[in-house]
């Protein structure tokens, strides 16, 4: 499929000029499929993985559609995470640089109920949310949801998992029933399809994902570790490929902790995140991983939700995703917007079955690794070799 350059679009001349300065001179596949749709008014169920430019394939045709002239909140984007609500509202604002008129702001809960009350009080356009946080801005009556007409469920699939699904459900309620709804999901479980079939009113499919749900760009394999060796063989990927930054999956957050501890131990620039954390401390963490300040980040699955960095050279599964739907989330946190990639996923012998599971359901060729030194072990008190840092800078991506 030849590529669309933006200009085709007709977009407004303020819009256009945003997309300039952000670099974007390409459609993405999704991109190219979904906006003009949006812009039609039709609802729309999109099928994509993180990195695909899925923000812009709804965030563009929301600056364009808002009624800047009057002070209601019209559009509604949820998500699943503080972290990515606070990474698409900066998305938005970027795409409405030089539309002044247009109010973005996000909502989430870890920080003060209070400014977001004033900043309600004063007129937004668009609100990115948390649905527990709408919820409570719902209940305190410092949010009207009749105003709004079009609504972005982002990540649904996630938000699903996490038991949103009767909140998602009251907040839908509370919008305009002329509404558009904008679904989009890495995954396409039956719960939402029944989502979409309560709340959508026939939608276009765009599935740009085609056979398989793991990009294509991403060299996926598997090593196998004995019990208790685990932290060797990760210590082994890191130094023998030396990547300027690698994402580090565990199942829970104390692994994450345990991880993150040794690997600091053993000099490593390493940092960890995950939901006991405060939002003031996930957002350093974040800061310092996006500066290249730390070149190993270390997460739980939620957690990770809402990490954008354009840069990650590496995803390596230290445990196995307990849900197939994860593996699909974690690859897609690397080889974004046609980077290649890699991910390494760290597996006990009694877990073949698992990543047999994950093969199947993702449709992808996951294979073993050649031995990374003739040695079974090495001693983890050794020298770490030195890795360079990063400074990464603006992305170019959606």
């Amino acid at each position: 499929m030849q590529e669309t350059k933006f200009e085709k679009l007709h977009l407004s001349r303020k819009v256009q000029k945003a997309l300039d300065t952000m670099g974007f001179e390409e459609l993405t596949p999704i991109q190219e499929q979904a906006i003009p749709l949006v812009l039609g008014g039709s609802d729309i169920i999109g099928q994509a993985q993180t990195g695909t430019g899925k923000t812009a394939a709804f965030g563009i045709p929301l600056i364009e559609l808002v009624d800047a002239k009057v002070k209601q909140t019209e559009a509604l984007v949820l998500c699943p995470t503080r972290e990515l609500a606070v990474q698409v509202a900066s998305e938005l604002r970027k795409l409405a640089r030089y539309r002044k008129d247009i109010i973005i702001i996000p909502v989430y809960g870890g920080q003060s109920i209070r400014p977001q009350i004033a900043s309600l009080k004063k007129g937004v356009h668009i609100v990115v949310g948390t649905p527990g946080r709408m919820i409570d801005h719902m209940r305190r009556r410092t949010i009207k949801l009749g105003t709004v007409t079009k609504v972005v469920l982002d990540e649904a699939d996630e938000m699903l998992d996490m038991g949103f699904l009767e909140d998602i459900e009251t907040i839908l309620d509370g919008t305009a029933a002329n509404r558009q709804t904008l679904l989009f999901s890495a995954t396409m479980p039956e719960s939402i399809r029944r989502l979409a079939g309560r709340y959508q009113k026939d939608p276009s499919h765009v599935k740009v994902v085609g056979e398989e749900l793991t990009v294509s760009e991403v060299e996926q394999s598997y090593i196998e570790a004995r019990p208790g060796k685990k932290l060797n063989l990760l210590r082994k990927i890191v130094d023998n490929y030396k990547f300027s930054s690698s994402l580090v999956f565990c199942n829970t957050k104390r692994c994450v902790d345990d991880v993150a501890r040794d690997l600091k131990a053993l000099g490593y620039d390493t940092e960890s995140i995950h939901g006991d954390m405060t939002q003031g401390q996930r957002e350093r963490v974040m800061a310092n991983f996006k500066r290249g300040r730390s070149t190993i980040l270390v997460a739980t699955d939620v957690a990770a939700r809402g990490i954008d960095v354009s840069c990650i050279e590496a995803v390596i599964n230290y445990d196995i995703p307990r849900d197939d739907q994860y593996y699909v989330h974690r690859i897609g946190r690397t080889a974004r917007m046609g980077k290649t990639g890699y991910a390494f996923t760290i597996i006990l012998p009694t877990e073949m079955g698992k990543l047999r599971d994950i093969k199947n359901y993702a449709k992808t060729e996951i294979k073993r690794h050649p031995p990374l030194s003739p040695e079974d072990e090495f001693t983890i008190t050794a020298k770490p070799v030195t890795r360079r840092r990063v400074t990464y800078g603006r992305s170019r991506r959606r």
